[in-house]
């Protein structure tokens, strides 16, 4: 189930956490309609690593080296409906746009489905960007936002060789509200070809998830005002994981609050946009770091955290000597560095070392 869970989410959400080779095969496909299952199977787009998830089959274990089938119930692409796998897994199907009005009662997916959905997306955004107060939903631990590429993250690993959708008239796609490319059966070359093209032909990483459901020009323009769109998607995760671990986060650094008063007026912050830089979250008195690269969470010291916030928000060591001491600057970024994690955008190199 931890598998297939993995699969799952990598296949919504257009991240993974798994470490993988360049496909050349797609390493998980949906098909909404089991009558394209032959032509897909028939080409070269699915192995024997390929998860294939299929309605209203058995998933019975078909001959060796042939692809993984499963069977489900319901949709994994209509919002408002329900993805159900036996042993009691389920998952639930929601628009962007009414997420902040419904109850969640288990594992969810938010689709941004159409430019309205996407509109109150970039909303939520702004109010957390310029005042710290993010969706009380998107925190939530149950919930996961699907095509996270098209809304900031950067596409590094998706692709039609981390995922495809097979629609009901047997359009491919990398996700159910992407811009075609093929149909069922294609050759997997074809389809990577097709996808970098509609990338190649964008401003703005990634030019097919939410093609067929979001005017790109929108979406374009969208990310080119909001270069910070990463970083705030990396909060939100950040927020999420402190929250499963039973801690409400009530700021971020960088959204509408630094710990240290002066910084929020330092002109063009070095980690504004970066999303793999270390964030430091605050709950109430306490402080904490995430890392999102390495997806650690640990409690800071308030001393160790606006000497952190310091280094992060001026760049560079003697630029943060404006707000604290050269010394304790110099030991906790070694102190950081010597646990694997960097504060500066170029690695601190300790010349006495």
């Amino acid at each position: 189930m931890s598998v297939l869970k993995e699969r799952l989410m990598s296949w919504a959400t257009g991240r993974t956490t798994v470490s993988q080779d360049a496909g050349y095969v797609a390493r998980t496909v949906v098909l909404e309609d089991a009558a394209h299952l032959a032509a897909l199977l028939a080409s070269d787009a699915v192995d024997a690593d390929t998860m294939i998830f299929v309605p209203g089959v058995d998933g019975s274990a078909g001959p060796a080296g042939s692809p993984t089938v499963i069977g489900y119930e319901g949709s994994l692409a209509e919002p408002g409906t329900e993805f159900t796998h036996d042993p009691g897994f389920y998952l639930q199907i929601q628009a962007y746009g009414i997420s902040e009005y419904m109850s969640v009662v288990g594992l969810t997916l938010v689709r941004v489905a159409d430019a309205t959905d996407f509109e109150s997306y970039l909303l939520d955004a702004d109010r957390a960007h310029d005042q710290g107060t993010f969706a009380d939903f998107l925190t939530n631990p149950a919930i996961q936002l699907a095509d996270l590429p098209a809304l900031g993250a950067g596409q590094d690993g998706d692709g039609p060789g981390l995922r495809l959708y097979v629609g009901p008239s047997g359009q491919v796609s990398t996700s159910p509200g992407g811009s075609p490319l093929g149909k069922a059966g294609d050759g997997f070359g074809g389809l990577v070809r097709a996808w970098e093209r509609s990338n190649a032909e964008s401003g703005r990483p990634c030019g097919v998830c939410l093609g067929a459901v979001v005017p790109e020009e929108t979406r374009v323009a969208a990310l080119a005002e909001r270069p910070w769109l990463g970083r705030y998607l990396a909060a939100v995760h950040a927020l999420r994981d402190l929250r499963a671990r039973g801690i409400l986060g009530t700021g971020v650094s960088g959204f509408g609050e630094r710990l240290v008063t002066g910084l929020a007026e330092h002109p063009e912050p070095a980690d504004a946009r970066d999303p793999d830089l270390l964030l430091l979250l605050r709950a109430g008195e306490d402080v904490y770091a995430h890392a999102p690269r390495q997806g650690r969470t640990f409690r800071l010291s308030r001393t160790v955290a606006e000497t952190a916030e310091s280094l992060l928000v001026c760049g560079s060591v003697d630029a943060a000597a404006r707000y604290a001491e050269r010394a304790r600057l110099e030991a906790v970024l070694r102190q950081f560095a010597d646990t694997g994690l960097a504060l500066l955008a170029k690695p601190f190199v300790d010349a006495g070392r």
